[in-house]
Parts: C-alpha cells; structure tokens; sequence
C-alpha cells in the first residue's frame, strides 16, 4: 500500500485514529478487512485531490485540424466547447483550424505552423498519407503529442486514436442492409469522401466483406473523391444511378445525404435502406423524417473529453496509462434518437 502521504493526512481523511491508520499500513494482525477497505479508500481520494491540486490553474491550449465538411467539424467543434467547462480546475483553450476540400500539403502547412508557434497538443483528422506522417514526426520532436481524432494515421507518431473501430462500423452496417433487404440483389451504393482517409478505408473494407458473406447477391459500387460535400455528391450519385439501375440502398461513410437523396428524387427512384455516419444536423433532421434507415453514432462529448485527457496526461497533469480505444457505438434509429437530437418545442 504505497502512498507519498503523511500517516495524519490519511487518518484525518479516514476519519481512523493514527495508530488503527498505522497498523494497517504496517500490515499488523488484528485489523478488521473493512478497516483496511476505509483505508485503502482515503488513500485513493487523497490521490484525487493531488490531481486537482496538480493541474489547478494550469491552462492547456488545444489545436483542433480538421479536414472535413463543416457539417461534421461544427459537430465535434460543438461537443468540444460543451466539455470544456467540465475539464475544471484545469483550463482548456483551443484553436480550430477547420477545413473542407483540400489537400494533404494543405494540413501539413498548418501543422507546420503549429509547430513553429507551439502548442500543448493537436486534434488530427487528416489522410493517412507519408507527408502528414512525416509532418506528425515534426510537431512530436517540437514537443507536441498528436490524437487522432475518428480517422487514423496509424504509421505516425501519434500518441493516441480516438474514435470508433472502422472497420467493425462498416461491418455492422452490411448486417442492417442484409437484415433489412432479405434476398435482394440490387447493387448498394457505397460513398466515402476520400479514400486516403484510412477510417474510411476500414469502413468501406469491413462493409464489402461482411456484405459478401452475408448478402453474396448484391453487388457494392464506390464512390469517392467527392470530400463529402454537396454539389460533388450530387454529381457523382447521379452518374451512378445513371449507370446502375439495380441501386437501391445506400451506405454512406463520408456524408452528403441531402445531395445523395436528391440524387435519388431526380432520378425518379427509392431508396430501400439507407445507413449513415454521425448525427450531425443534417443527418438528424433526415433520420427524423424517416429518410435514413440509422445513423451510426457515437458520442462526440466523450471522445473530445478523452482527447483532453490524453493531452494532459501526456503532460503529466493526470495520471494513467494512455491507450487507444475504440469509442462505443450506436445504431440510432427513428426511435431511440439521443435527447439531445430532439427538436425542442
């Protein structure tokens, strides 16, 4: 029972004597197990304390780099500045650096920069390609730890992933369509944002494997390049319905939904299942007018609130062992839409 603290700071926090405290430390006979428990237990709380104590007044300056439509950004923007506040004592500043189309020597100018003028960690949702790898390793030797953030860089010096199991989402989304659309042959349109990304190379990877196994009828048509953003998608969607008749669900990993089901208007055609990513604004209003089949969702709150720790426990302001694991996710349907999702009336 090692501990850095003074026999009389535990017994006044246990509310034992000095010496019931002192036989128990010394590991004497004669202690009941429950006295030793309510020891053991004011030694823990002591251990919180000296982390608040620890990272009281210390302020943290976070760097957000996204590359991604807005409608996703302004989501994990929003669920950032909502944990903030619950990051107390310590204070949390961040910096968001927030982009949509562009390119991997976009991001590794910014990262750049960040380099140059410092930062306590950086938020990385970025393609897994060797020039931001390579950028990662820069900012790491300047003494700033890397999260990536929903899509890995898993060759990079990162010190942590946050986010869910990729390839497990696509995956668990061909189980929806199959169990959703028993016997159908129709192709399913599968549109990712970029391929570089590597979380949606899992997804897309995790999707067609599962869907032969469990659907070896239908076919599965990609479409990428698009950077999920309207216009592009409703281009390449309508060329795609041009081209296969056959298609008749969707499984959309890089978002465009709205331009997606317009797509499908203008064609005069239906949509049998479709399953989406995240419930940002746009996704949430079309799950609520029955136009997605589900969402795959998982708390944008808590992976910002574990991204914040890991930065600060990579400074040594929490502690623990830094891992990586894969955030829970949910399959939101119509019906079990999150409160905080709802409209309010």
């Amino acid at each position: 029972m090692s501990h850095p603290y003074r026999l009389r700071e535990i017994a006044q926090q246990s509310g034992l004597s000095l010496a019931t405290v002192d036989r128990v430390l010394n590991r004497r006979p004669g202690v009941r197990p429950s006295t030793v428990a309510e020891v053991e237990q004011a030694i823990a709380e002591l251990d919180r304390q000296a982390t608040q104590l620890r990272i009281g007044g210390r302020t943290f300056l976070v760097d957000l780099v996204m590359q991604t439509p807005t409608r996703f950004s302004s989501a994990v923007r929003a669920a950032l500045e909502a944990e903030l506040p619950h990051l107390r004592p310590a204070v949390v500043r961040s910096r968001f650096h927030l982009q949509e189309p562009s390119s991997p020597r976009d991001v590794v100018r910014t990262l750049a920069e960040i380099a140059r003028r410092g930062s306590h960690g950086v938020v990385l949702k970025a393609p897994d390609a060797p020039e931001v790898v390579e950028a990662v390793a820069d900012l790491v030797d300047a003494g700033v730890p890397v999260v990536t953030l929903v899509t890995d860089v898993p060759a990079s010096r990162r010190i942590a992933y946050v986010g869910i199991d990729n390839r497990a989402a696509g995956a668990t989304a061909a189980y929806l369509v199959a169990q959703w659309t028993p016997g159908a042959v129709g192709t399913v349109l599968m549109t990712l944002s970029n391929a570089d990304f590597r979380g949606e190379d899992d997804r897309s990877a995790g999707f067609e494997e599962t869907l032969r196994d469990l659907a070896p009828g239908r076919g599965c048509r990609a479409l990428t390049g698009t950077d999920g953003l309207d216009a592009t998608v409703l281009d390449a969607v309508g060329a795609a319905l041009e081209a296969d008749p056959s298609i008749d669900a969707v499984y959309s990993i890089g978002g465009g939904n709205t331009a997606t089901l317009e797509a499908f208007r203008r064609a005069g055609r239906g949509v049998n299942v479709f399953v989406a990513h995240d419930l940002d604004g746009d996704n949430a209003v079309l799950l609520r007018q029955r136009r997605l089949s589900a969402v795959l969702h998982h708390d944008l709150r808590d992976d910002m609130r574990r991204v914040c720790r890991i930065i600060m426990q990579t400074h040594g302001a929490l502690p623990g062992p830094i891992h990586s694991l894969p955030s829970p996710v949910q399959v939101v349907t119509p019906y079990n839409t999150p409160g905080a999702f709802l409209p309010r009336h």
